[in-house]
């Protein structure tokens, strides 16, 4: 029998792509206790992932604490059993502490760039410029990666999301206690239809059973103001049924161009204990984004526009100056062309009036995680959605009725969606049976209007004012709608198995039953260009048997090896007209020829890990291979409001990749860590099209899958001296295509952001205000502090086959960012 020690040594294993990656402050590391992977307990979320041991779990033994024990602020409170437990060997959970190095309200998909093999990109500092993000994991794109809260599903991360919301928009990242993250398979049991590159679980924060109150205050450049207020009731009776609400607000101007960001969010959180391991959850968020976006870029504009061309409201003139362009664009008298932009090879349309982005959320559900006997737990959710959206752009290609060279555009699209997942867990001898179901109805509008803009004249005498794409009122015509209904079905089964105390085995499979019908309610052949788009018809996916197997060894101390190997199928999209990579987004005609021979995105996943950990150094080395068939991409050409795309099956994609990184503790305080990730993602065919000229062939086989680079590295470090601490993170990101055939590439760049933290919490509790404030900070960031140009996000208007193409995203320039936070 293995001593007490290399027990010890053994299952902190699971911590060491953690350590290595998260870069978490060090206090926090060391707080953190690990339980035996694979071991069954009512405080594991995921076989072999880490358990914050403090106060505020949702567990009895939590509740027995010393009333006067402190809870720190970036504590993992909620370490409860969601529905969809997974023994998922390559699961890396980062936590609160990996998200308070950035920036307040900063988006926290943007912490997992902290992961090797995770890109995430976005226009602006935070990330929360919905239009402008993107989110890539070994080569696939964040619609094709499962992400979930609490075990509800987020859905299919297009910006319109036809069947979910950003999790941003779903969460305050201040009540978010840990991600886990999936780079491989993903759990069987999680709630997504489109987890073909895995999966990101969020888990939100429970209530704190001793009352209080958090406040953060943060400034920035930009006229930044970002404000989080939360309240926690504490327990409220013997029981220890406890509640938060919070409120988060965030106003910024726009880095370029004219006008600003706001956005502010509600959440809110009860908790109410049944007997000693059961417990009711429930959980609501509010969100209300008003944006404007920045412009789209293509390679041309990067090279001869210069860094800072955007839309034109907000700005001096700015009317004038778009409706001249406009006017320019059709050669009519009174156009002009901007100085700035004689050299850009379509001036027309490097910058427009308007583009602006509007949504309100409502998300929540209510969860009973209850221990029906000592060996079978039973957990389920219902949940509910309700989701309005608009997105505006003054488009230059048609003519307002009064004759303005222009009309405002505005793609509407509301969802209605709810559902039910249920599951059971049985242990019986070293078995762990876990099987469940999980049903989705949603509703989704895609809806497309103009507006008329007024006569520059009559707006520079005062007797008129251009669109407010946030003030919408009364269109002049409805250019597309469809309505979509979807059912959703999964079921799943699986166990995790333990022959011996250090070896765990893992079988499981899903069922997949989607469908989709569409109607379609309007239709302008002045914007579609068609006499029908698609309406009365409907798309069943059927994946009866998805299996999964994996496993894992812990040998000698410190030492861990696992393998994983699974089948998976993301069901056919849903999007409106040109709305994105789905069968439903062109006209009835080109859905007709092809609907015969639909088929889903399927992949093949393998992988293999090895893992060291040690009190002075972590190591892990991570490879996987991919068979992916029936990619689906959306292919785009024309002008980026109103393009010409085609939805096309680019055939098959073949991925082999290598993650490999350490971290290194040599001295108390200080943490190093590097990474390197190397992903060889082709296309195994070349691609055809028949058009009026005859049949072209596209030279895209051997090519890099468009958007992700071959390499990435990344660094981290965090230095702890006293009552102060620094960290700082840096990503080279490689160069990326833009075009199917590699002829048009985006250049790599490197990233870097810096930030200091002062632990004001010794000097404020001296003397008569002791025990007052539990934790007080102050923070200092510097984003981007190279003052690097780049290109971040790619694809948002889709990508084309060879050439440029308006549609990539430049990320922000240095920007600075102050904050003070107090727990009370």
């Amino acid at each position: 029998m293995k001593s007490r020690r290399a027990r010890q040594l053994a299952t902190t294993t699971a911590l060491a792509v953690y350590s290595m990656l998260g870069v978490d402050r060090l206090a926090h590391a060391q707080s953190t206790q690990v339980v035996q992977p694979g071991q069954t307990s009512h405080k594991v979320a995921q076989a072999g992932q880490p358990v914050a041991a403090v106060a505020g779990q949702g567990s009895a033994n939590s509740r027995k604490k010393a009333p006067s024990e402190a809870v720190e602020a970036t504590s993992v409170e909620n370490v409860g059993v969601q529905a969809q437990r997974q023994a998922n060997w390559v699961v890396t959970p980062v936590t609160a502490a990996t998200i308070a190095n950035y920036v307040p309200g900063t988006n926290a998909l943007k912490a997992l760039t902290t992961l090797p093999g995770v890109m995430y990109n976005s226009a602006d500092p935070q990330g929360l410029n919905l239009w402008g993000q993107s989110f890539l994991m070994h080569g696939f794109d964040q619609t094709q990666i499962g992400m979930t809260l609490d075990g509800m599903p987020l859905g299919n991360q297009f910006w319109s999301n036809s069947n979910g919301l950003s999790p941003s928009a779903a969460i305050s990242s201040e009540n978010i206690a840990r991600m886990e993250v999936s780079a491989s398979a993903g759990s069987e049991g999680a709630a997504s239809t489109s987890n073909l590159g895995g999966t990101v679980q969020f888990v939100s924060r429970d209530p704190s059973h001793k009352a209080g109150g958090t406040v953060r205050q943060t400034f920035g450049s930009n006229s930044m103001f970002h404000t989080f207020v939360r309240a926690d009731s504490g327990d409220l009776n013997q029981q220890g049924t406890r509640f938060y609400v919070s409120y988060m607000r965030n106003d910024t101007d726009k880095w370029r161009g004219g006008q600003d960001q706001f956005m502010q969010q509600i959440n809110a959180k009860l908790l109410h204990p049944i007997g000693e391991h059961s417990k009711l959850t429930a959980f609501f968020n509010y969100a209300d984004e008003q944006m404007q976006n920045y412009q789209d870029y293509n390679m041309n504009m990067f090279r001869h526009g210069g860094y800072y061309i955007d839309n034109l409201a907000g700005t001096p003139n700015g009317y004038e100056t778009a409706y001249r362009l406009a006017l320019a664009s059709k050669g009519l008298p009174g156009g002009a062309v901007p100085a700035a932009y004689q050299k850009l090879s379509n001036p027309y349309n490097a910058s427009f009036y308007d583009g602006a982005g509007n949504q309100r959320q409502y998300f929540g559900g209510v969860n009973a995680d209850l221990a029906l006997t000592s060996r079978l737990r039973w957990s389920s959710t219902f949940y509910g959605h309700r989701s309005w959206e608009v997105g505006t752009v003054t488009s230059p290609l048609i003519a307002s009725p009064n004759g303005a060279p222009f009309v405002e555009q505005a793609t509407m699209p509301s969802t209605n969606r709810f559902g039910l997942l249920s599951s059971l867990t049985y242990n019986i001898a070293h078995n762990e049976i876990n099987g469940g179901i999980w049903y989705e109805n949603t509703k989704f509008t895609a809806d497309k209007r103009a507006y008329e803009e007024p006569l520059l004249e009559d707006v520079l005498s005062g007797a008129a004012n251009p669109i407010d794409g946030m003030n919408l009122t009364s269109p002049y015509q409805t250019e597309y709608k469809q309505v979509f209904n979807t059912n959703t079905f999964v079921a799943y089964l699986q166990d995790t198995y333990h022959p011996l105390s250090n070896v765990a085995l893992h079988f499981g499979f899903r069922s997949v039953l989607n469908n989709t019908r569409v109607s379609e309610v309007a239709n302008w052949e002045t914007y579609t260009r068609t006499n029908a788009i698609v309406g009365g018809s409907g798309i069943t996916t059927s994946k009866p048997f998805l299996p999964h197997i994996s496993g894992e060894w812990s040998f000698l101390p410190g030492h861990q090896l696992y393998f994983d190997i699974a089948n998976n199928v993301k069901v056919l999209p849903v999007a409106g007209y040109n709305g994105g990579a789905s069968p439903f987004a062109t006209t009835q005609a080109a859905f007709n020829a092809s609907v015969g021979n639909l088929t889903s995105e399927t992949d093949w996943n393998y992988a293999i890990g090895y893992r060291y950990n040690s009190h002075f150094i972590s190591g892990n080395v991570y490879a996987y291979h991919t068979d992916f068939s029936n990619r689906l991409q959306q292919i785009s050409s024309g002008s980026p409001n109103n393009p010409y795309t085609a939805i096309r099956n680019v055939g098959g994609v073949t991925m082999n990749g290598v993650d490999a990184g350490f971290v290194l503790r040599p001295v108390k305080g200080l943490q190093l860590a590097s990474s390197i990730s190397y992903d060889h993602a082709t296309y195994s065919d070349n691609v055809t099209s028949t058009t009026t000229a005859g049949i072209i062939t596209y030279p895209v086989k051997g090519q890099q899958v468009v958007a992700y680079p071959r390499l990435m590295y990344k660094g981290q470090l965090s230095y702890r001296w006293r009552d102060a601490e620094l960290h700082a993170d840096t990503q080279f990101i490689g160069q990326r295509n833009l075009s199917y055939t590699g002829d048009e590439k985006v250049p790599s760049y490197w990233l870097t952001n810096v930030g200091v933290r002062y632990d004001l919490t010794p000097l404020l509790n001296r003397g008569t205000a002791a025990g007052i404030i539990k934790n007080a900070s102050l923070v200092f960031n510097v984003y981007n502090i190279t003052n690097e140009h780049y290109i971040a996000t790619m694809g948002q208007n889709g990508f084309p086959m060879q050439g440029d193409y308006q549609s990539v995203v430049l990320g922000a320039p240095r920007q600075y960012f102050g904050s003070i936070q107090a727990d009370f």
